[in-house]
């Protein structure tokens, strides 16, 4: 694997005004702890670890004073100015000196999935074209929506369709060969002016270069881009930790449990951390593993 993540949070947040004029809604909260978490910690299960964070001048401030530069993580965290949301393709452009020739994953700012990430494991072990995910959804209009023929193949992508021809949306996870700079070079903007990500996977497509993952039903994919379901997914999140005493989305477990930092660091990380409940929990995740036979 040699991909590199990006987490785009941009955007101008209208859904969710006046919530987002206090902060930008990827650092609002997310039951126990902010939105960012939630596709930093996708990445980190992906066994990324250089990650570049695109945002506005006026919100990047907030993300380095929150997660600084990764190191108590064991990951490399750069940060990049967007000047204005000018579609999402444009983060690949921005990501080229980050990206330096590599491949790339690119994850949304507001999207959550939760399950088993095997699908995505999977996807970054690819080495040349595109992989997409599919999302069974009730409202297909919302989204890019995948177009199938009899056998299953994919024949287009289509964003927000008045008549959506399928039932699966593509979520706001993908996964990119290194051609993905040099494509997106190549596209022009769209009516509203934007470089569409739908455009970029069509330009895969057309080149017998993407593959489309159907996501079954042991995951869950949140998108948390208005008030009602920023709400759903703090319960639903919420549920589980209380169900289950794990916790979602905790990126410190996430970077001990895949060795990205030792115990002696971990240790470090949780004398560092200042919520009596969260040290304590991390304090139970180190003393489960040390009592673990070896």
């Amino acid at each position: 694997m040699n991909k590199k993540g990006i987490i785009l949070a941009g955007g101008a947040g209208t859904r969710l005004d006046p919530l987002t004029r206090i902060a930008c809604k990827q650092l609002l909260p997310i039951y126990d702890k902010p939105m960012i978490y939630y596709p930093l910690s996708t990445l980190m299960l992906g066994g990324i670890q250089e990650i570049l964070i695109i945002s506005t001048p006026k919100d990047l401030p907030a993300f380095r004073d929150l997660l600084g530069d990764g190191s108590r993580l064991g990951i490399r965290l750069e940060y990049k100015e967007q000047p204005a949301p000018e579609g999402i393709a444009q983060a690949f452009l921005l990501a080229e000196d980050f990206l330096a020739g590599s491949g790339a994953t690119l994850i949304l700012g507001d999207n959550i999935f939760y399950g088993k990430l095997d699908f995505f494991r999977a996807a970054l072990q690819k080495n040349q074209g595109a992989c997409v995910f599919g999302y069974h959804v009730r409202d297909p209009e919302r989204f890019g929506v995948v177009e199938f023929d009899a056998q299953r193949r994919v024949l287009s992508i289509e964003e927000k369709p008045k008549k959506p021809r399928s039932s699966y949306a593509v979520p706001g996870l993908y996964v990119y060969d290194e051609s993905v700079v040099e494509r997106v070079k190549k596209q022009q903007p769209s009516a509203r002016g934007e470089l569409e990500i739908t455009d970029l996977n069509n330009a895969y497509l057309r080149d017998g270069a993407l593959s489309v993952e159907l996501l079954g039903r042991g995951i869950a994919w949140l998108d948390t881009g208005t008030p009602a379901s920023l709400l759903e997914a703090g319960n639903y999140i919420a549920t589980i930790e209380h169900q289950q005493n794990l916790k979602v989305a905790c990126i410190e477990e996430i970077a001990f449990n895949r060795g990205f930092i030792t115990e002696a660091e971990f240790s470090g990380v949780i004398a560092s951390t200042r919520s009596p409940d969260y040290r304590r929990y991390l304090e139970g995740v180190l003393s489960e593993w040390q009592n673990q036979p070896r």
